[in-house]
């Protein structure tokens, strides 16, 4: 892999994003982790001045998603990244306190790669967050489409 991958954190929380970089690290993932704490900040990073993601062209990324977000739906941002031609392969990890099998079935027809319910306590959380980091440190990442 030529880019180094970049974590987009899209999440509101910011004791839940503490906690999710926290225990990234921990596993040993090193990579820039860029925060968003609106959906709508994401989307303009996301998708760049000009609105259409060719910023990222040739870069690779990987994006949490929380879906409960105060402005824009998770939901409508997985919808956008994975109709965007320069942003579909990116992966979308749905980390979220939804539990509900038909959002859950949405979010994998709306091609989410990991559908993740963060456990209420904090040590599972914790640890979660920790498997998820090892998973990140074998995971291939595409470019964005060129």
């Amino acid at each position: 892999m030529s880019n180094p991958v970049t974590i987009i954190m899209i999440e509101d929380d910011e004791g839940h994003a503490r906690l999710i970089e926290r225990n990234i690290r921990r596993s040993g993932v090193n990579n820039e982790i860029i925060p968003f704490t609106s959906g709508t900040e994401a989307l303009n990073y996301l998708f760049g001045k000009d609105g259409t993601g060719l910023d990222h062209k040739g870069g690779a990324l990987l994006i949490l998603l929380d879906l409960n977000l105060p402005d824009t739906s998770g939901i409508d941002i997985l919808k956008r990244v994975k109709e965007n031609q320069y942003l579909k392969t990116t992966p979308v990890v749905v980390l979220t306190t939804t539990d509900d099998s038909q959002e859950i079935k949405r979010c994998y027809e709306l091609g989410c790669n990991v559908y993740i319910t963060k456990p209420v306590n904090y040590e599972s959380f914790a640890n979660a967050i920790r498997q998820l980091g090892l998973f990140f440190s074998v995971i291939q990442v595409p470019p964005a489409a060129i």
